[in-house]
C-alpha cells in the first residue's frame, strides 16, 4: 500500500477510510458527506462546485442519473446580468484565448463530476442495488485486488468500465489490412483516429533501410505504429515508451497480431539506444497541460516530447535515415504553436525538411459546428513530415 493516499470521512458516527484510488494529478476531495438517492441534482451540484466528495450509498442506477444530471447543470451556459445566455465559453477573438478559456471550463467540469464517488471493496465489489459487477474491468485497469477498500470517481469507474470494452472487442485499423485490430488497455489512447496510421501505412520507406533495416518507434502507445512498420517489410521494429501500461498494451496487441519476434519494446524516455534507419513518434499535438492520464497523448505542457524528439533526432539516425514526425497543426490554429516555431526547431535540430504527406482529419468533432473550437478543427490538417540530417 506505500505510496497510496488516503480518504477519510465520518459515517454513523464511525471514522472511515479507504484507498483513493484516482488517476494522478486528481484533486481528493478534504471534505466527504454520505449520500444517497434523497439528495436533488441542485444540492449535489452545488456542494460538487464547493469541493464537496459525495460517497454514494443508493441505488447504482440512480446515482449514474444523478451524474447526467450534474453534467447538464455544469455545461449550462452562464447567464449575464440582462438574463440572457452569455456566449459559450471560450468564444473569443483570439483564438489562444480560445482554447485556453475551454481547457479552464473542462477542468472545472472534471473537477464537479469527479465529485461523486463510490466504494470498491478489497476484491473490487460494490454494495450499491443493482451495481454491476466491475472486478474484471477494474482488476484489467488497476492491477489484481490487493484487499483493501478503495473509493473512486464514479467518472473513472465508467471509464475502467469502457476500457474494458474497447480492450475486449478492439478498434479495427484499415490500415493494417482487413479486419485487423487494435486493443487498447486502460490509459493508453486508441488510435480511433485512423488518418494519422494511414500516413505511415502510405510514407515512402526510406532507402537507408536496405543497409540498415531497423527502425524505432518513440512513444509506442498501443503498438499501431510499429505493427504497421512491421507489416510494410521492416525486419526489425524496436518501439520505446516510458509508460509500463503502454508497453503491456503494445505487447499484447503485438502477440496478438503475430509481430511480436519483429517489434522489440523498451522501457525509455524517448529514444532507443543507438541508430535506426528510420525513427517515427507521433508526439501529443497540443501544447497544454493534461488534465488526467488519457489527455497525456494529446496534450503536452511546453511542447516538451515534440522538442526532445526534434532535438534528440539526429544523434539517433544512421547515415541517410528518416525521421517522421506525425503531427497535427491543430496548435497552429489555437494560436498556441506558430509554424515558424516549429521550423526552428527543425532547424536549430541540424535537420531538414525532406518532404511532407498531408490529410484531413475525418473524425465526427471536426464536422460538428456547435464545438467552441469547430473553426480551427475545421482548418485541422495531419501531417507526416519526412526529416532527415542536415548536410
Amino acid at each position: 500500500m506505500t505510496g497510496h493516499s488516503e480518504l477519510h470521512w465520518s459515517e454513523n458516527g464511525e471514522a472511515r477510510s479507504a484507498v483513493w484510488r484516482m488517476d494522478a494529478g486528481a484533486v481528493m476531495p478534504k471534505k466527504v458527506v454520505v449520500a444517497d438517492d434523497t439528495l436533488t441534482a441542485d444540492a449535489a451540484h452545488r456542494l460538487a462546485c464547493a469541493g464537496t466528495g459525495l460517497l454514494w450509498r443508493g441505488d447504482f442506477h440512480n446515482a449514474r442519473q444523478l451524474l447526467q444530471a450534474m453534467a447538464r447543470r455544469t455545461d449550462k451556459p452562464p447567464k449575464n446580468r440582462g438574463g440572457q445566455a452569455s456566449a459559450p465559453a471560450g468564444v473569443a477573438p483570439v483564438p489562444g484565448a480560445a482554447f485556453h478559456a475551454h481547457r479552464q471550463a473542462q477542468s472545472q467540469r472534471n473537477r464537479v463530476l469527479n465529485a461523486l464517488l463510490v466504494e470498491l471493496d478489497g476484491g473490487y465489489g460494490m454494495a450499491l442495488r443493482r451495481a454491476p459487477d466491475v472486478r474484471q474491468a477494474c482488476a484489467q485497469a488497476f492491477g489484481p485486488a490487493d484487499g483493501h477498500a478503495s473509493v473512486m470517481s464514479l467518472r473513472s469507474l465508467q471509464g475502467a468500465v469502457g476500457a474494458f470494452e474497447w480492450r475486449k472487442h478492439g478498434v479495427e485499423v484499415p490500415a493494417l489490412g482487413e479486419g485487423l485490430r487494435i486493443h487498447p488497455h486502460y490509459g493508453v489512447f486508441s488510435p480511433v483516429r485512423g488518418e494519422y496510421v494511414a500516413l505511415v501505412a502510405q510514407a515512402p520507406l526510406p532507402a537507408a533501410l536496405k543497409a540498415q533495416p531497423l527502425a524505432f518507434d518513440v512513444g509506442v502507445g498501443t503498438g499501431v505504429l510499429s505493427a504497421v512498420l512491421a507489416r510494410r517489410g521492416v525486419a526489425q521494429v524496436v518501439g520505446s515508451d516510458l509508460s509500463e501500461r503502454a508497453l503491456a498494451c503494445a505487447r499484447d496487441n503485438l502477440q496478438r497480431l503475430g509481430l511480436h519476434h519483429q517489434v522489440q519494446l523498451v522501457q525509455a524516455d524517448l529514444f532507443p539506444p543507438g541508430r535506426a534507419a528510420l525513427v517515427v513518434c507521433n508526439p501529443p499535438w497540443l501544447p497544454a497541460r493534461p488534465l488526467g492520464v488519457l489527455d497525456q497523448a494529446v496534450y503536452d505542457e511546453g511542447s516538451q516530447m515534440l522538442k526532445g524528439f526534434l532535438a534528440g533526432l539526429r544523434e539517433h539516425l544512421c547515415e541517410g535515415g528518416e525521421g517522421w514526425l506525425i503531427l497535427s497543426d491543430l496548435a497552429e490554429h489555437l494560436g498556441l504553436r506558430s509554424r515558424a516555431a516549429l521550423l526552428g526547431w527543425v532547424a536549430d535540430a541540424g535537420l531538414v525538411v525532406l518532404g511532407r504527406l498531408d490529410t484531413r482529419p475525418v473524425h465526427a468533432r471536426a464536422q460538428d459546428r456547435t464545438d467552441v473550437l469547430h473553426t480551427a478543427r475545421a482548418a485541422e490538417v495531419t501531417s507526416l513530415w519526412r526529416l532527415g540530417a542536415a548536410g
